[in-house]
């Protein structure tokens, strides 16, 4: 079996539709600015508009064997530039190698790179090739990813709810935590609104939020809060504290990912765990953030930091230093991860409000893992068991020329 077409299927951007929401951003770095660019309708991922602008919102990467299996994997974030590195620079690397050859594959595709890549744009480019072999792999064997990774750990995935955003009504996000605790879930993730630029009184508010949710959803419910790199060190150590009446199990992305000193100096100083590692690239950078103490819960995305074949080398990593791993997004990339890892214990979940950059990418494909009583639940169908929506793909793609 042998590569023979590698693809990156260019998809345009969708019409959103979600609350009138937000979060802090590393654009509250930029005081005034930031704060109008947060406040557009996709926030930190809004598009240039012009006759100029990307097009590309979202990029599948398709393999397909010479015998005609097909692989599918998403990449993080899309864009004509990183599909363009996709056709025109890996491709090329890989036609003709054994899918099969994971380890070889990576390997190359990072070595003929690193002068241009090492992290970002690249890296998820890799990431979506690997993970397109890996669900080739399962196909051609007729066995679920996660058996190839080491099998089931656990019957179903506890799941947490990932939604409860900043809104001027504070009593829409109580209401709708409050229906993540009736639905089944048994932990909460909120976003903290307000950082730096908001001074004294965006701490208060960011408090107040906490407590009302923690109010609303009960002492039992595991509560989460994620700053989504907006804050910086001293504004996270003066507002950490005030948050510890609430017991948080943790608080997520308080700084921008390569303050590592920063990262390290604050969990020195907090009682509240700190957890991230979204927007971290292959295992040297997640040794960085392991080793140097900056920590306590270990956040990869399987598509970005550089695949399946990847990620479970920063998982082993995380596994030596006795830190639990909980990945960013409920892809189905992370979802095969989670299931076959016993140091992975959720799941996130984004509860049905509407469509935002988070919930698309799921809605590119059908088969995804059921959510019932706040629990996911993995088939045995071969592969990812998942498909291209072609309903939903087709009137989107952005045809090359």
């Amino acid at each position: 079996m042998r590569i023979g077409q590698v693809e990156a299927l260019r998809i345009g951007e969708p019409e959103w539709n979600t609350p009138d929401w937000w979060c802090t951003t590393p654009l509250d770095g930029l005081f005034e600015t930031g704060r109008r660019l947060r406040d557009s309708p996709m926030g930190l991922f809004s598009k240039p508009v012009g006759h100029d602008a990307d097009p590309v919102f979202a990029v599948i990467v398709r393999i397909t064997t010479e015998c005609g299996l097909t692989g599918v994997g998403a990449i993080g974030l899309g864009s004509q530039a990183v599909a363009s590195v996709v056709e025109q620079r890996l491709a090329p690397l890989i036609v003709g190698m054994s899918p099969f050859d994971v380890e070889l594959i990576w390997e190359l595709m990072y070595r003929s790179t690193i002068n241009i890549g090492r992290k970002g744009m690249l890296l998820e480019a890799i990431s979506g090739i690997d993970i397109a072999l890996w669900d080739i792999m399962g196909k051609a064997t007729g066995r679920p990813v996660y058996d190839l990774l080491g099998g089931r750990t656990r019957e179903r995935i506890r799941g947490y709810a990932s939604a409860a955003y900043a809104m001027d009504d504070l009593d829409q996000v109580v209401e709708m935590a409050r229906g993540y605790r009736d639905a089944g879930y048994t932990a909460v993730k909120m976003r903290f609104g307000w950082g730096p630029s908001d001074g004294r009184a965006g701490m208060r508010r960011n408090v107040d939020m906490v407590r009302r949710i923690r109010e609303a959803v009960g002492d039992d419910v595991e509560l989460m809060a994620d700053a989504y790199m907006g804050w910086t060190t001293q504004y996270a150590i003066e507002m950490l504290p005030l948050l510890e009446p609430y017991q948080l199990a943790w608080v997520e992305e308080p700084l921008t990912p390569d303050d590592y000193d920063g990262y390290a100096r604050l969990r020195r100083s907090s009682r509240t765990a700190i957890a991230a590692g979204e927007h971290e690239f292959t295992r040297h950078g997640f040794k960085e953030l392991i080793t140097r103490g900056c920590v306590d819960i270990v956040q990869l995305d399987v598509n970005r930091c550089g695949g399946l074949t990847e990620a479970r080398k920063i998982v082993a990593l995380a596994q030596a230093f006795n830190l639990p791993v909980v990945p960013h997004a409920p892809d189905i990339h992370n979802v095969h991860l989670i299931m076959s890892q016993h140091n992975i214990p959720l799941v996130e979940v984004f509860p049905d409000h509407g469509r935002d950059g988070d919930t698309f990418i799921r809605e590119l494909f059908t088969g995804n893992p059921a959510v019932e009583d706040g629990h996911m639940h993995l088939s045995t169908a071969p592969g990812l068991g998942v498909e291209i929506n072609h309903d939903l793909v087709e009137p989107l793609l952005v045809r090359t020329r």
